[in-house]
């Protein structure tokens, strides 16, 4: 076994550096312009994830061959996720860029389209969200208020019972 190939970097360690940062922060903030989740993930969301890691990998790695070199990459994937979280933490106006506003859904028990419509969501969809959370359909004008979070979860604000 070839010790040297396996530990020692062919690639310059602040090269990948630099490409895993590139990479991340452009899939972040491509991911997070593009679309929000309603809860879950779809066989279309997986493909989507599985196909663009392989897509990235090439530009992310070059053709490192080392374990050093994949730590790295991995190391520096780490560091901009918990990086990210710690800005969004510290400060409101970046909290706000990495994290979509919550999204009214329902008000006083009517659906407003024009939001579900802008975030894709059937009103099939919606409903098994609000089953979920014990609300049948013939329930839906308790529903004060229904919300798609930022991080993709439904919330639901019943009015208040008499």
């Amino acid at each position: 076994m070839d010790w040297r190939s396996v530990f020692v970097p062919t690639v310059p360690l602040l090269e990948i550096i630099l490409r895993g940062t590139v990479i991340y922060l452009f899939l972040f903030f491509m991911l997070r312009i593009s679309r929000r989740e309603t809860g879950g993930m779809g066989i279309s969301d997986l493909l989507v994830v599985v196909l663009v890691a392989d897509a990235s990998q090439n530009a992310m790695a070059s053709e490192y061959k080392s374990i050093t070199e994949g730590l790295v990459l991995v190391a520096t994937i780490a560091f901009w996720d918990f990086f990210l979280d710690w800005l969004g933490y510290r400060f409101a106006s970046v909290e706000r860029l990495l994290r979509p506003a919550p999204l009214l859904l329902i008000k006083n028990g009517r659906l407003l389209r024009q939001n579900m419509k802008r975030e894709l969501i059937r009103e099939e969809e919606l409903m098994a969200k609000l089953r979920e959370h014990g609300i049948r359909e013939r329930e839906l004008p308790d529903v004060s208020q229904c919300y798609l979070e930022g991080d993709g979860r439904i919330s639901v604000i019943k009015r208040a019972s008499n």
